[in-house]
């Protein structure tokens, strides 16, 4: 079963479910080169994933060949950068199973898409009294937009609690729910634990209340096949950046009916059908939320991305990160005075933990010169952090172009933290 959609996993077309690491591992520039003199060994995915050649080449022909601003031009050069654009919304349809093109919008990142949802389909829905409903888990971009909208209209912002394994209290999550809930929005897996959250027992729960529901995808699209008409939900949000494709591009997903009722997030030229200083027309969806020139290289680049991940199979990644997933908690378990921040029995590939009383920060630096890449901090999830009692963590992110090599690697550097602290 795939832990991420509740649905038994298939093999690719390959029908072969190992992944030929090594050959996947050339298609990254990046990851041949060396940090202060050692081989790069980079477990900072979470962050921000490496990107491919093609997604590199993508870019470079786009600005050499195509470069020119789309939907406002006759000439080729603006009809074929057009076309290449709108063809990511295929892209984009084809990886979550949108029911159509229309319900695909592209924003910035998931930030983005969060804040235009808050912004433009909950505030004004909300009412002093009413409440909007989330995780304790979440990142601050699943946090700070709806204190905000809550700020502004009088709203109560409720929050379900996790337990020590770094999953929510479903029966706490149930409780939550109230006759002046009026939307959720909870993290499909989480930034600082891991942790997959049963996110199709959510959604259903929150339509049982006839409350709507957005998921931050930012961090399980990469990881798993993601079915957002399968799961159900209203919204669904993630970062190109995340997915092996270019910083600044992201998508918002919206059954139709919600953003045709939507208002434009921003104004200004290509989300207007006509403008005149008495009224303005509002152009369709997803047209009305993208104003102004969008990041059309990013798009481009996202949908090179896309096709790259598809080609492999999200479901091979899945077996593949899920056997180095555990196979890194085994190590880590094997060295004294670690601790993992985040055990929940469904995870995705984060390994969060503290070294005895060595601070993350410290652990961070000595790892680097060992050529290895990791986290360090409260990860944009401090609440998670005052959850488990801890200023911050050491966060190793795993993709699917890691390897138990950089594990032990991994490993052998935590070894010297430690006979530095000694």
């Amino acid at each position: 079963m795939n832990p991420l959609t509740n649905i038994p996993q298939k093999d690719s077309k390959t029908g072969s479910s190992a992944l030929d690491v090594r050959t996947i591992r050339a298609d990254f520039p990046i990851l041949a080169r060396t940090v202060c003199g050692k081989p790069l060994t980079y477990l900072d995915n979470a962050a921000t994933t490496q990107k491919p050649r093609v997604v590199i080449d993508t870019l470079t022909r786009y600005y050499e060949e195509e470069n020119s601003n789309i939907h406002r031009g006759v000439h080729s050069l603006s009809q074929e950068a057009t076309t290449a654009y709108e063809q990511v919304r295929s892209d984009v349809r084809e990886l979550l199973n949108t029911a159509r093109n229309e319900e695909v919008v592209f924003v910035r990142g998931t930030t983005e898409a969060i804040n235009l949802v808050a912004s433009s389909f909950v505030r004004p829905r909300l009412s002093a009294g009413d409440e909007v409903l989330i995780t304790a888990m979440e990142h601050h971009s699943n946090i700070v937009p709806w204190q905000l909208v809550c700020q502004a209209t009088g709203a109560t912002l409720r929050v379900a609690p996790v337990n020590d394994r770094g999953e929510v209290d479903l029966d706490e999550y149930r409780r939550a729910f109230s006759p002046r809930t009026r939307f959720a929005s909870v993290v499909h897996v989480s930034n600082a634990l891991g942790t997959i959250n049963p996110v199709r027992v959510m959604i259903a729960e929150a339509h049982r209340h006839d409350v709507p529901i957005l998921v931050d995808g930012a961090q399980a699209v990469a990881h798993a096949p993601v079915d957002v008409r399968d799961l159900d939900c209203d919204f669904y949000a993630f970062s190109g950046h995340k997915i092996f494709g270019p910083t600044g591009i992201g998508v918002l997903y919206g059954k139709l009916e919600h953003l045709e009722a939507m208002s434009p997030y921003q104004g200004g030229g290509d989300m207007i059908l006509s403008v005149t200083f008495e009224k303005t027309v509002y152009n369709r969806v997803p047209a009305r939320f993208e104003a102004g020139t969008p990041h059309i290289a990013g798009a481009i680049g996202l949908g090179a991305a896309l096709r790259y991940v598809r080609e492999i199979g999200l479901d091979r990644i899945a077996r593949y990160e899920s056997d180095l997933l555990a196979y890194g908690t085994a190590r880590l378990e094997e060295i004294e005075g670690l601790r993992l921040i985040g055990t929940a029995r469904e995870k995705a590939s984060v390994l969060g933990f503290i070294l005895g009383d060595v601070h993350p920060h410290d652990v961070g630096t000595i790892l680097d010169h060992e050529g290895i890449a990791v986290r360090a901090g409260h990860h944009c999830a401090q609440p998670v952090m005052d959850r488990f009692g801890v200023p911050a963590t050491v966060r190793a992110s795993l993709a699917f172009y890691n390897t138990r090599e950089e594990i032990d690697r991994l490993v052998e550097g935590l070894h010297k933290v430690r006979e530095l602290f000694r």
